[in-house]
Formats: structure tokens, sequence, C-alpha cells
């Protein structure tokens, strides 16, 4: 199903993965938005164990999965209730995630225990994504994605599942949109 790791190198444990895109295949046949959806396969998470599936392939089609969904439950809203009905839900989704953004920098997540994401790298991300719901730039759901914050300690780090799950939800507002 994916490319596979070398037999010394470790990657998503094959079998899982080839269940999980099953059982999401059959869901997103069905047209079963109750079942799974764009969140869900945000969040999922497989085994790491040598010789698995390369998880840069498995999670590059998690992310083409994630929007597949969002798409369909777009179209069914759409279908249902209209475009305006679609784009309400998006700017009640983006109105929640904007209070964060006028936190002050260094402020905008909380401190890591430890190690955790550099807070001026993560900023600047922020800030990108502030300017975007301004209207004065743009940015796409996989310049998201691809960010990469670098590792830091104390007071010049966030704690990393906080943002991780801020980021997702800016994802999901761009890729309504997208």
């Amino acid at each position: 199903m994916f490319p596979k790791v070398g037999a010394l190198s470790r990657g998503y444990r094959s079998e899982q993965v080839e269940r999980y895109f099953s059982i999401a295949h059959e869901i997103y046949e069905a047209g079963d938005l109750e079942e799974m959806d764009s969140e869900g396969v945000r969040t999922v998470a497989f085994d790491v164990v040598h010789g698995g599936y390369q998880p840069d392939a498995v999670d590059a089609a998690l992310d083409r999965l994630e929007a597949a969904f969002l798409q369909q439950r777009r179209a069914d809203v759409v279908s249902r209730l209209g475009r305006d009905a679609w784009m309400r839900q998006v700017a009640e989704l983006a109105t929640t995630l904007y209070p964060r953004l006028l936190r002050p920098a260094g402020e905008r997540f909380a401190p890591a225990r430890g190690r955790g994401y550099s807070r001026e790298e993560v900023d600047d991300l922020m800030d990108r994504v502030a300017a975007y719901f301004d209207s004065a730039a743009t940015l796409t759901s996989g310049q998201v994605r691809a960010a990469l914050f670098t590792s830091a300690r104390g007071a010049k780090a966030y704690e990393e599942h906080s943002v991780d799950r801020y980021l997702a939800r800016v994802v999901e507002v761009l890729l309504s949109v997208e």
C-alpha cells in the first residue's frame, strides 16, 4: 500500500495502516460523516516498528484523506443548507481561533515543561495566521502543515500539544475555504 522503510529503520506498523485506510475508504464511500471526519483522520496514530511503512508517505495520504472528508462534509452542508451556511460554520470556527492571535508574542500558548517548540518560531507562524485572517497575506493548509519548529527549553518554549491542536484547527479552516 505504501513504500516501506529499510528493515533496520522504523516506520508505521503496516497492518494498522492498511486496516485504517481500508475502513476509512469504506466509510468515505458510504458517505457516513458521523462515523469518521477530518478531525478523526488528523488524530489517528500508528505504532512505530522496524520495517514499517514510510511515515512521510502515510502522512501525505492522511493529509489527502483529511481534505477529502472535509470536502465531503462541505458538499453535504452546501447541498442541504446552502453555501452561506457552510461559510458561517467556517467563520464561526475561525472566530474561535482569533483571540489567541491577539495575545502578545511569547504568551500565546502555555510554557513548556522541559522541551517544547521555539516560541519565536511559533509566534512567527501565528503572525502569518493573523495576517491571513486580516486578509493581509496568503496562507495555505500545506504551509501550516509543513511548519517545523526547533526544540527549545524553558522560557523560550511553548508546550507542543497545545500548539499542535491549535494549528490543526487552523488547517481545518484553511482546508474549508481552499
